[in-house]
């Protein structure tokens, strides 16, 4: 059982000679704030960019353009990488945009980095959630309800297509995460590299 306090720095880590800095926020909200700027920015550009591919790959007339099947596989995979190059993208900028902690361990900066990432793509997702979810709610008050017959078959169909999506979805987000970690750490590092 341990006996040290929590509240006492390791001295391994931080020698007495060492003298502690001003105490600090351990969170650097600006460069959180120009990687989600950054990151939200960058998946606009794509998914517009996505949608001009699918309008010039789909056709009105049978049997023209992409088949259905492979239109929405295309989709679901230009949605992940949108997901993944925007979270990579955002906390890169705000690993490389913090400034330099001077006196605290490699481990801390290292840690610090990762979570600058990690809030990064945070703040991007439910920026993005609570506008997917407005657009929703807006787009449903502008049509009228309509009565349309289903079957159980389809009732089914549609739970099992929405289950699957509920499944990628989530787990590219999950990725999301660990890629934003991953590149505010590697932003991070590079940035310590200059004074």
């Amino acid at each position: 059982m341990a006996t040290g306090s929590y509240s006492q720095v390791d001295p391994d880590l931080y020698p007495a000679s060492a003298s502690p800095g001003p105490s600090v926020s351990a969170v650097a909200w600006s460069a959180v704030t120009a990687g989600t700027v950054a990151a939200i920015a960058l998946t606009i550009a794509l998914l517009t960019l996505g949608t001009a591919f699918g309008l010039a790959s789909a056709s009105p007339w049978p049997g023209v353009g992409a088949h259905p099947t492979t239109f929405t596989i295309g989709t679901g995979i230009w949605l992940i990488v949108t997901q993944w190059v925007s979270a990579a993208a955002g906390g890169y900028l705000a690993g490389r945009l913090r400034t330099r902690w001077h006196g605290l361990h490699t481990d801390e900066v290292f840690f610090r980095d990762t979570a600058h990432g990690l809030l990064t793509w945070a703040t991007a997702t439910v920026i993005m959630a609570i506008v997917a979810v407005g657009a929703t709610a807006l787009s449903s008050l502008a049509t009228g309800p309509v009565d349309v017959a289903s079957s159980k078959e389809a009732v089914d169909e549609a739970r099992k297509v929405a289950a699957t999506f509920a499944a990628f979805t989530g787990l590219s987000l999950i990725v999301g995460a660990f890629i934003g970690s991953v590149a505010g750490a590697i932003g991070g590092r590079l940035r310590d590299r200059h004074p």
